[in-house]
């Protein structure tokens, strides 16, 4: 065994063991909380500005976008994240945190090179994802379409 697994096992004796199922329902309610204040934040977008259906989905996901960056910016996202896991980072929030984190953590290294450069490092690997499975999605359909 290399020193980097006996460190490992060491490390892995003092963690305390993960409550899975906890974990799960958080993550649950934290993530129907948001969908649920998405549904009503549209409502209310339609309702309050006359819009159409798709004109308050984006609205909606640009308020999510802002409160999550600022909740990032002010150091409040991440203790929440840990508290809700995954119920926080799976929806456009979690993307947002990531791109503004990335920005926080290099602003000093300048605009282009530092805030830009790692969004894009960050974002890239989303973006490039997102276009390959669509491209494998969309073939499948296409597939599942000729019968």
């Amino acid at each position: 065994m290399k020193l980097r697994d006996h460190y490992q096992e060491a490390v892995k004796t003092f963690q305390p063991k993960p409550s899975y199922f906890f974990n799960s329902v958080k993550a649950f309610f934290v993530g129907g909380l948001i969908c649920v204040s998405g549904e009503a934040l549209q409502n209310l977008y339609i309702e309050l500005f006359a819009l159409h259906v798709s004109s308050a989905q984006q609205m909606v996901l640009g308020t999510f976008i802002l409160i999550a960056t600022l909740l990032t910016g002010i150091g409040v996202y991440d203790k929440f994240g840990q508290f809700a896991g995954a119920g926080l980072l799976i929806p456009i929030t979690g993307f947002a945190n990531s791109l503004a984190s990335a920005a926080l953590e290099h602003r000093s290294e300048g605009v282009v090179l530092g805030i830009a450069g790692n969004m894009f490092k960050v974002a890239g690997a989303v973006i490039v994802s997102g276009i390959v499975v669509a491209y494998i999605l969309g073939v499948m359909y296409y597939v599942w379409s000729l019968f």
